[in-house]
């Protein structure tokens, strides 16, 4: 039993049951660059930890009613043997010094597309919350919610094939990088079904590659026990937690530490690596800001949530609008039926 790594496992557990991410992008990078294990047998170990966390929040969101399971059996068909495979390949490339520089980058390099991917989700929510706000529909997890959305078969299951291929070799990908995919493809899809159908099908996809790993992989026993010692109260405390805490604060931290580990990863150097954060946390609150005053919303999120709640409190007080906009819309049905 390793106590440093029962806490670091104690602070991702903790980071995934806040923000319902981070796990195999932020477990991995810790394990290689803070704890010294190698590159193969952190992937290994992480997505043994990953197959034992996922299920929990799965079985929430399944009880919810919030996962989309056909999209869920269109993904596992390409994603589950594909993660198996992504085992296979790193198995048949070696397990020389050269094999784990090789899995370091491309862990790296993952890392990067991640919070890529976790920028442009944000900025996709962003963007919807303002065309909602400009057509008068009511916010995302109203009552009302959004159409079945029609399934598109062939992209959906390249996806899980890329997906999978991605987290068999570096364990990221199964949550960061597929969310953002179902985005793109599915862009009518309800906020929690998104986040319920991408948690339901990592299980399987993370199960198939920890099963690849533990057969033919670099896994450690030790390494995986001690993690799993902190990382299992740590979900659950998160998830107790995750209605309290700043979500987007969290998220805002994570996205930063992933562009550091990605960035140490793929070998930038330290005095690089500082001004690029550097850059990153003077310059993107700026362009964040600009970002949304071009959609039409408030330069910052808090100035959104304070014209809401003065709009809300114009209306009647509730998120749906209130008496005085359910009256006036009885008013207009009233006048289009005469």
């Amino acid at each position: 039993m390793d106590l440093g790594l029962a806490v670091a496992g104690l602070f991702i557990g903790a980071v995934v049951g806040l923000t319902g991410m981070g796990g195999g992008a932020l477990m991995t990078p810790v394990l290689v660059l803070f704890f010294g294990v190698p590159p193969l047998a952190a992937v290994s170990s992480d997505l043994v930890v990953s197959a034992v966390m996922k299920p929990v929040g799965g079985l929430v969101h399944l009880r919810n009613g919030t996962v989309n399971l056909g999209l869920v059996k269109l993904l596992m068909l390409g994603s589950v043997p594909s993660a198996f495979a992504g085992v296979l390949v790193i198995k048949a490339l070696g397990d020389d010094e050269t094999v784990q520089e090789v899995v370091k980058v491309a862990l790296g390099v993952a890392l990067l597309i991640a919070t890529a991917s976790l920028v442009g989700k944000a900025w996709l929510g962003m963007r919807d919350r303002a065309r909602r706000h400009r057509e008068g529909l009511p916010p995302e997890g109203s009552a009302t919610g959004r159409p079945d959305v029609v399934l598109r078969p062939v992209p959906t299951v390249l996806v899980g094939v890329l997906g999978g291929l991605i987290v068999g070799m570096t364990s990221v990908g199964s949550g960061s990088l597929i969310i953002i995919a179902l985005l793109a493809l599915y862009p009518a899809l309800h906020a929690s079904q998104l986040v319920g159908t991408d948690l339901v099908q990592a299980v399987p996809l993370v199960a198939s590659a920890a099963v690849g790993h533990m057969l033919f992989g670099d896994f450690q026993l030790d390494v995986t026990t001690s993690l799993l010692v902190g990382a299992l109260p740590g979900v659950y405390v998160g998830a107790r937690f995750s209605s309290r805490a700043n979500g987007g604060l969290v998220r805002r931290a994570l996205t930063l530490v992933l562009l550091a580990s990605g960035l140490k990863l793929v070998g930038v150097p330290n005095v690089a690596l500082g001004w690029c954060l550097l850059a990153v946390c003077v310059a993107g609150p700026l362009a964040w800001a600009w970002a949304r005053r071009r959609a039409g919303l408030p330069a910052t999120g808090r100035r959104e949530r304070a014209a809401r709640a003065g709009r809300d409190g114009r209306d009647g007080g509730d998120g749906a609008g209130g008496p005085r906009a359910a009256g006036d819309a009885a008013d207009r049905s009233g006048s289009t039926a005469r």
